[in-house]
Order: structure tokens, then C-alpha cells, then sequence
């Protein structure tokens, strides 16, 4: 058995997924420490891992970055984008670092798996192979890794074919790089060469692309081709959906097939404002001869205030387990993990993000042909109930969601993720000794 570091930093959108990896990786008996913020200290110790907390320089509450930031409220556009790239993950990853490195010191692993934000991990990386064990990239958004073929990530541009696509991309690298995150990158560099004594070898968002082993938890189908993907990157297939306790609603026998269901939802982070998406949802759908099912992610009810539509049931949770196989429309914001778990039961989806990784997997959404992109965090009513009959309507939609779900129930994300590992651990020339080993 192998014993394993993961990092990560404190965001419930990157904590999750990767406790469950460290679930799976413990129920096949390997020995796993968790580095991330004390707020997740509990959920880690329950899902069975050591934890280990992140010192208070790279103790950052991103879920609530306006309010750890007040100077980040109102920002916009390119100057919110260098704002967060600078002082929600590249200032921490010093201090990431360093705990790592403290933390090897002590305790050798076989492997440190980290996600893609985590700038702790791209330093180490750069650290000779003798000095480390090797990094391995956990892909639980999409796909980072710099491509000819590719615009550049976080711009949420799809990909256009052939020699005047690729020089656009390349345009548009030189405008991202040297302008929009010029300023970032020398501050990143400069880091590097304080703490390794090297500049980071490339583009501080590309970063995972040259890592010693890239596993992207999604099939290639709802990945952009490119031509040029380094070797290092393996596609596992989503994660897989966990069975869900949520207790039906008193309202669960109203799923009976008698009319279509259009099922919204904000997630359980980005939902203080159901005028973003819910509501809009909610008004255009308020005639319409379909059932809208809502989840506030947690939220009271009574956060919908006034008199609800007779055609629509909200709770607080669902069972997606036993919603999405009886949902014809999924609406959401675009998270990476719904809209995956989504397609993976062959539903299409009409998506509304252009925060965070969200705007790269809304485009992906429309580029796939799975469902229509609304370009905007904030829908109207017009543009959520046109989407919406799109998609009803619209027989493409379904088949290509269906034809990516297809991909996804076939893979087994766990077991190319024990090979990625094994084959990774035990090919490293300077492989670190698991204790007890």
C-alpha cells in the first residue's frame, strides 16, 4: 500500500470532491493526509484522513472572499480576475510550501496529489526529483492544460478550428499572459525564484499541464480536442455520484411523467442570490405546461419569499440519485461536478456561470452541443424560457447529452485513477519511502 498527501485549497468546491478521492484511496488501504484549511478539519477527520491545517498566511476563506477582501467588492471583468489569481492563490502557495515541505520532512509519501489552484503544487513541483515524491494533478474542473489548439483557460472561449483558430488562440495567449495577467505572473515568478530558486517554466495557469502525472476527472467528449495534450494527462471519467440521504419532499409523487421536469439549482455556494438564476427560472416557466423542481442548496424556503407558481416544488436538498433519472432540463449555474452527474444520465441543460471555473464549463456545455450557454451569471426570464423550449424542443440537445453520458457510464474514474497512481509511484526514479513500508 502507498501513502499519499493531498493539498488543497479552502473552497467547499475543491474540498469535496477531493475527500472523496481520499475516501476511495483509504478503502483500498492507503495511508492519507489532507492539507487545507481548519474549517474542513471535521469533514476530513470523518472521512477517515489525517488532517493537517494550512498555516494562517495561506488561510484563506474562499467561499467568502468578499468578505476576507473587502477591497474585492465590485471588481470586475479583468481587474477581478488578476485580483483573485493574486491573493486567493498565488500569494498563498509560499506558504503552502512550506507546509508541504514541513510536512514531507516528517512524514515521506509516495505521492503528493493536489488540484490545480493549489500553488503550493506547482512550486514543488520544480523542485529536482531527488528533493521530492512525484505531484499529481487532480482534474476536478476542466481541463487546464496549454494547447496550440486552445484559447487560453478562464476566458470561456471554444475552440475554432484550424490555422486561423490557432492564431487567434495564440493572440489571445499574448493579450492574457502579457496583459490581463502580466502583473500575476512576474509575481508568481518572483515567488518561484525565492522559494526554488527558479521561474515557474511557464504560464502560472498552465501550470498542472506540466505536472508528473494529470489525472482529468471527465471522458474526452466534454473535453476540447487538442493535439498537442501532453502525456502526462489521463481522462478517468467523472467522479462518482454518491448515493444521497436527502428525504423525499412530500411532494416527490408529483414526479410522475405526466409533464415534463425542469429541474434548477445555484449549488450550495453560489446561491445568496436566487435572482441570478431560480427565480428567473421560476417566472419564464410560470405558464408553461412543465413541472419546475428547485433546490436552494440548502438555503430556507422561505428564501423563494412570496406565492410560488402551482407548477413548481422546492425543497432544501434533493436525492439527485432518484431526481435526475426523471428530469428532462437540468438550469443550472454551472457547476462542474452537477453538470457532469447531469450528463452522465444523458440530460441536457441550459447553463448560466461566468464566475470561477464555471464560465470554462458552461462553454463547454454549449461547444458539446449538450445544452445552451447563456453567456451571463444573471438570466433573465426571456433568455432562461427560450433556452428551455430549445432544449425540450430541440432533439439534438438530448442526443448529444446522451451521447456524452454514454462516454461517462462506461468509464471507471477509480479505476484509472489507482493506475495513474500505481503506474506513477512505482516508475519514479527517486520514489520517497511510505512509512511503514
Amino acid at each position: 500500500m502507498s501513502s499519499y498527501l493531498i493539498t488543497c485549497t479552502p473552497a467547499h468546491g475543491h474540498v469535496v470532491p477531493l475527500l472523496q478521492i481520499a475516501r476511495h484511496l483509504l478503502s483500498q488501504g492507503h495511508e492519507v493526509s489532507f492539507l487545507t484549511s481548519r474549517r474542513y478539519a471535521d469533514r476530513v477527520a470523518n472521512a477517515g484522513a489525517r488532517f493537517l491545517p494550512l498555516p494562517g498566511e495561506a488561510e484563506i476563506d474562499l467561499d467568502d472572499a468578499d468578505g476576507a477582501f473587502p477591497e474585492r467588492v465590485g471588481l470586475t471583468g479583468p481587474a477581478a480576475l488578476r485580483f483573485d489569481m493574486s491573493n486567493l492563490f498565488v500569494r498563498p502557495g509560499a506558504a503552502q510550501l512550506s507546509a508541504v515541505r514541513a510536512e514531507l520532512a516528517a512524514r515521506p509519501v509516495d505521492a503528493v496529489l493536489t488540484e490545480p489552484l493549489f500553488v503550493g503544487g506547482a512550486l514543488l513541483q520544480l523542485l529536482p526529483e531527488q528533493d521530492r515524491p512525484p505531484v499529481v494533478v487532480l482534474g476536478i474542473f476542466p481541463l487546464g492544460a496549454r494547447s496550440k489548439d486552445t484559447a487560453p483557460f478562464g476566458l470561456g472561449v471554444t475552440p475554432s478550428p484550424g490555422p486561423i483558430g490557432r492564431l487567434r488562440n495564440a493572440a489571445l495567449r499574448t493579450v492574457a499572459e502579457k496583459v490581463i495577467f502580466g502583473g500575476v505572473q512576474k509575481e508568481a515568478d518572483a515567488m518561484a525564484r525565492r522559494e526554488v530558486g527558479r521561474d515557474l517554466g511557464g504560464f502560472v495557469l498552465d501550470w498542472a499541464g506540466r505536472s508528473d502525472a494529470y489525472v482529468q476527472f471527465t471522458v474526452p467528449e466534454f473535453e476540447y480536442p487538442r493535439a498537442d495534450l501532453p502525456a502526462s494527462v489521463h481522462f478517468a471519467g467523472p467522479l462518482p455520484a454518491s448515493a444521497s440521504d436527502a428525504p423525499l419532499p412530500s411532494w416527490w409523487a408529483d414526479l410522475d411523467g405526466s409533464r415534463p421536469v425542469v429541474h434548477v439549482t445555484q449549488g450550495t455556494i453560489a446561491n445568496s442570490d436566487f435572482g441570478q438564476l431560480v427565480l428567473p427560472t421560476i417566472t419564464a416557466l410560470a405558464a408553461a405546461d412543465v413541472l419546475v423542481v428547485v433546490s436552494t442548496g440548502g438555503r430556507p424556503l422561505d428564501a423563494l419569499a412570496g406565492r410560488l407558481p402551482d407548477n413548481v416544488r422546492v425543497a432544501e436538498y434533493l436525492p439527485y440519485d432518484r431526481l435526475l433519472p426523471l428530469t428532462d432540463v437540468v438550469v443550472t449555474n454551472g457547476g462542474y461536478g452537477g453538470v457532469q452527474q447531469s450528463l452522465a444520465h444523458g440530460i441536457p441543460l441550459v447553463v448560466a456561470g461566468q464566475t470561477e471555473d464555471k464560465v470554462e464549463v458552461c462553454a463547454r456545455v454549449g461547444w458539446s452541443g449538450a445544452g445552451v450557454n447563456l453567456r451571463t451569471s444573471t438570466a433573465s426570464p426571456r433568455q432562461v424560457g427560450d433556452a428551455v423550449t430549445r432544449v425540450l424542443t430541440d432533439p439534438s440537445f438530448r442526443a448529444n447529452a446522451e451521447r456524452i453520458g454514454a462516454a461517462m457510464r462506461d468509464s471507471d474514474a477509480w479505476a484509472a485513477l489507482d493506475s495513474v497512481l500505481s503506474g506513477t509511484v512505482e516508475s519514479w526514479p527517486h520514489m520517497s519511502i511510505a512509512p511503514g513500508a
